[in-house]
């Protein structure tokens, strides 16, 4: 049993390490890439900050993890977060649901890592010529709806609790005023992990040189 679980682990950092490039090998040039990436994610969120519930900051988070491996993904989604939020020009958010959106964002940066993890050994994975393949496209929108869909469900909770715990009817009443905001979300973040994730990726793939 100990010798499968070694083989496993073998196998999960073999992964990892056939997409080095000389980008993602030396620590300096990682670095460089989750700086990046991060000033990117911000800079991206910022620009749609003033149009209601479209937003293709969830989506630069999970490619960042995609692209950089499930550590640095989540330090890429927990530093764009922090800045984004904190610095938002709409205001910062109260603090439980501040924490709440450092977590859900280094999450997503995480399950990107994990999304190629995934797909690595898939035959239809092939980024070096298509990503645009049924299997491909259904598996991003499918996760964009649900990491949007639960994001919304938690904040809307979190805002409940912090400011209308003793009226418990509340909370129907703030979901349902803000369901087609929410529905806007969902819509927006799913097209987008699926018309413009995968052209990401590819283009990633050819300027960073890394193999599948």
């Amino acid at each position: 049993m100990e010798t499968q679980n070694v083989s496993m682990e073998m196998k999960k950092e073999n992964i990892e390490k056939s997409t080095h490039t000389v980008w993602l090998e030396k620590k300096s040039l990682r670095i460089v890439l989750i700086s990046m990436f991060s000033a990117l994610n911000v800079v991206v969120g910022y620009l749609l900050v003033f149009i209601p519930n479209i937003e293709i900051f969830t989506l630069m988070i999970f490619l960042s993890g995609f692209i950089l491996g499930k550590r640095d993904g989540a330090i890429v989604g927990a530093m764009s977060a922090f800045v984004f939020v904190f610095f938002n020009p709409l205001g910062i958010s109260p603090l439980p649901l501040f924490a709440y959106q450092l977590a859900h964002y280094t999450f997503v940066g995480f399950l990107g890592a994990l999304s190629k993890q995934y797909l690595h050994h898939k035959d239809y994975f092939q980024p070096h010529e298509d990503l645009y393949a049924p299997r491909i496209l259904i598996l991003f929108g499918f996760i964009g709806a649900v990491i949007t869909f639960v994001f919304d469900i938690i904040s809307t909770w979190i805002g409940f609790v912090f400011f209308y715990a003793d009226e418990p009817l509340a909370f129907w009443s703030i979901y349902l005023f803000g369901l087609p905001f929410t529905t806007i979300h969902i819509i927006g973040n799913t097209l987008g992990f699926i018309f413009i994730l995968p052209g990401l990726i590819q283009l990633l793939y050819k300027l960073l040189e890394i193999s599948k």
